[in-house]
């Protein structure tokens, strides 16, 4: 999906005279990943140099790719500054990662727990990037 589409998928909406969030059509996923550790080599903000020569993940790229020509919204979320964007998209490029947005300035330290009015699926990057399968795990939710 081109980064014309998405936006006209993501336009506002209005529901009884109200502008709410839009919702994807079904099948469309809207998937942030995380940059170092990732889809490259795990590279701190603090030596930004390593940033351009970074190795990259060839199954993450190929996945990703994959995900992007299957209509799939592709945003990168990453713990990276403003300040590192261009050697970031430079770096993007260079390697033929294909997405729509990227995210500066995600919190540092891990450990998220997200909370969220829409759906939120988290899958936690072990060293394998790969299609997503099913599985059954426990989950903490609010009380019902």
């Amino acid at each position: 999906m081109k980064k014309e589409e998405v936006e006209k998928i993501l336009h506002e909406k209005v529901e009884q005279g109200e502008t709410v969030s839009p919702v994807l059509p079904e099948g469309i996923t809207n998937y942030l990943i995380d940059i170092d550790g990732t889809v490259c080599k795990d590279i701190p903000n603090e030596e930004p140099e390593r940033m351009a020569t970074a190795a990259v993940y060839t199954d993450a790229l190929k996945t990703l790719n994959k995900w992007y020509d299957e209509g799939h919204i592709i945003c990168f979320f990453t713990s990276r500054t403003e300040g590192h964007r261009e050697i970031t998209e430079a770096w993007l490029k260079k390697h033929g990662f294909k997405y729509h947005t990227m995210l500066m300035g995600k919190p540092r330290g891990g450990n998220y727990h997200w909370v969220d009015n829409h759906l939120v699926k988290a899958t936690r990057y072990k060293g394998k990037f790969t299609d997503l399968v099913d599985k059954n795990v426990t989950i903490q939710v609010f009380k019902d």
